[in-house]
């Protein structure tokens, strides 16, 4: 189902539940969010309903009662869908249909419509694609009578295939081969990914919710001139540009798509080639809106997400966002995060400080290394002086000893060549 498919903009019903283990303020929010995402498909909200219920109906998520209560409301306002904020279940979805009279959607198929709108790559739309495939097979049944035919025919007479198992081959042979071609990118992305390692470009991404900014702040680190667009999931595809650190060296820094409360699992699995330069980074800067009013809550779904997709260990940075629409607020969200810096992407207040702790935090993971490397191994010791910042350097009986620091893939490398009771741990000084 598409929101925007329509010669009209929809109208449409939203229906959030309190169960006992949510917050009615965390459900309200919810619906909140909700009717953003409604209005960044190209829909209105006509309606909202909020009900209480000590677990969910196995038959139509909110019970018979109130699914007869929503149908008159959805019939009083005109409405033409009426969208969950939890998950519904194939047969939830379809019982619903029938008691409303109308289309009957969860967030999950909201968020996967904005996504299929805004995606503009080819890896974006496969992606995208492969994760409404994944959504829609288990939703097959119950689309009309037309999915019971069978075929007819000499030589096709009998129990033949009905055109429910059709329709269902031919989407799994058609996410197979979307699955074969992400692979492929994601290959690609490796190879890209061992030809940094090796030149040892660090690499920074920056990750948040959606709408918090991180696109206005890559425009504003690196000049990279992305388009900037104040609507949800507007970047879908990751963009890499250079930026220059204050002790002179560069590193390349990537934006992602953004995060959401309740993102969909097959978003996540579909987009995790797209997020694999998360998990690789050296360095994440959480942008987060210091305005929004609840910004923990979006922080805490954030780092959900990155526990999903095993980024939970890269070291993070909090950026808080957005100082000039409310400065009160920004710095109380800074002051109970240890680190965090505070900015502006939109005024450039605080990018100066936000530069250099980047710059820090990828010095803090560097340690000093005592090196002892053999007069005839010359190579080697260039190799140091290439991934390393040499501090001291002087001849001796067995080689040349180096004090060196270096990053985690440095130490790695000349692990064979660390002195003997010599220091390999330090934290490097101030450079």
């Amino acid at each position: 189902m598409t929101l925007i498919d329509r010669r009209f903009r929809e109208r449409i019903v939203l229906v959030g539940v309190v169960f006992p283990w949510a917050s009615g303020s965390t459900v309200d929010a919810g619906l909140d969010e909700l009717g953003l995402l409604v209005g960044t498909a190209g829909a209105d909200v006509v309606g909202r309903v909020v009900q209480r219920r000590q677990s969910p109906d196995p038959a139509t998520f909110v019970g018979q009662g109130k699914a007869h209560e929503l149908h008159e409301l959805a019939e009083t306002v005109d409405a033409d869908t009426v969208v969950f904020d939890d998950e519904l279940t194939p047969a939830q979805q379809r019982n619903l249909e029938k008691i409303l009279g109308r289309t009957a959607i969860d967030r999950t198929a909201v968020i996967l419509d904005i996504f299929a709108q805004n995606a503009r790559s080819q890896e974006g739309k496969a992606q995208v694609e492969l994760a409404m495939l994944r959504y829609r097979l288990p939703r097959l049944r119950g689309r009309g009578h037309q999915l019971s035919q069978q075929a007819g025919g000499i030589g096709t007479r009998g129990p033949g295939e009905t055109q429910l198992e059709v329709d269902r081959r031919r989407l799994v042979r058609r996410m197979t081969a979307l699955e074969v071609e992400l692979r492929h990118v994601a290959s690609t992305r490796r190879t890209q990914a061992r030809w940094r390692e090796r030149s040892r470009q660090r690499t920074v991404s920056l990750v948040g919710y959606t709408n918090a900014g991180k696109s206005t702040l890559l425009n504003a680190l690196t000049d990279a001139d992305v388009v900037v667009a104040d609507r949800l999931f507007s970047t879908l595809d990751p963009r890499t540009r250079r930026l220059a650190l204050p002790g002179g060296e560069t590193v390349l820094v990537s934006d992602t798509v953004g995060f959401v409360r309740k993102l969909p699992h097959q978003l996540v699995e579909a987009f995790r080639s797209t997020l694999e330069v998360v998990c690789e980074a050296d360095l994440l800067v959480h942008v987060v809106d210091g305005s929004a009013e609840d910004a923990e809550a979006q922080i805490d779904a954030v780092r959900d997400v990155l526990g999903e997709i095993g980024a939970q260990d890269v070291p993070e940075l909090l950026a808080v966002n957005k100082v000039d629409r409310d400065a009160s607020s920004a710095a109380v969200l800074a002051s109970v995060h240890a680190g965090a810096v505070v900015v502006s992407a939109r005024t450039g207040d605080g990018l100066d400080g936000l530069v250099g702790a980047i710059g820090d935090r990828l010095r803090a993971a560097d340690t000093v290394v005592d090196l002892v490397v053999p007069f005839e191994r010359g190579d080697v010791l260039a190799a140091v002086h290439r991934e390393g910042e040499v501090m001291t350097e002087e001849h001796g009986e067995d080689g040349t000893a180096v004090r060196v620091v270096l990053d985690a893939a440095g130490r790695a490398r000349f692990a064979g060549y660390v002195a003997a009771g010599g220091t390999a741990g330090d934290a490097p000084p101030d450079l």
